[in-house]
C-alpha cells in the first residue's frame, strides 16, 4: 500500500484528482424493499432519520423513478489520506466554493471523493489540479 499522507500540504500536493465516468444522484429511500434492491448499485449509503440515503448511478435512479434533479460527477482524490488527517476536505471544498461550485464530499477508507454538479465537473477538476500544482511548488 502507498504511503499515507498526514499533513494538509502533503494531502493536497498528492491528491491527483481524477474525474470518474458517469453521473450520480443522492436519493433518500424509505421503502425497505426498494432500498435492499438498490444496495447492489449504490456507491455509498448513510442511514438518516428521514430514510436511507443512497448515492446511485443516474441511470439506476431514473429507472427507479427517483428524483434526479441534481446529477453529479465524482472527482476522486487519489491520495492515501490519513483518516485523522486535517485540511484536505476543507481545502477542496473552499477552492470549489470560492469559484461558485457546490461540493458534496464523501470520505471513504482509502480516498476522498468530491461530488460536484455535472455541468461544473470539468471546471472543478481543473481548479483542483491547479490547487494540487500550487501545493507541489510550495516548499
Amino acid at each position: 500500500m502507498a504511503d499515507i499522507a498526514h499533513s494538509a500540504h502533503d494531502m493536497i500536493a498528492g491528491m491527483t484528482p481524477d474525474l470518474r465516468p458517469g453521473q450520480f444522484v443522492f436519493a433518500s429511500i424509505k421503502d425497505p424493499e426498494q432500498a435492499t434492491r438498490l444496495l447492489v448499485d449504490a456507491l455509498g449509503t448513510y442511514n438518516e432519520a428521514e430514510g436511507l440515503s443512497l448515492l446511485l448511478p443516474l441511470d439506476v435512479a431514473q429507472a427507479e423513478g427517483l428524483s434526479c434533479d441534481h446529477p453529479m460527477r465524482c472527482i476522486t482524490l487519489n491520495v492515501y489520506s490519513a483518516l485523522d488527517g486535517v485540511g484536505l476536505t476543507a481545502a477542496v471544498a473552499t477552492a470549489l466554493a470560492e469559484n461558485g461550485i457546490a461540493c458534496n464530499m464523501v470520505a471513504a477508507h482509502h480516498h476522498d471523493h468530491a461530488f460536484v454538479p455535472a455541468e461544473s465537473a470539468e471546471r472543478a477538476l481543473a481548479l483542483l489540479k491547479g490547487l494540487q500544482s500550487a501545493a507541489q511548488t510550495q516548499a
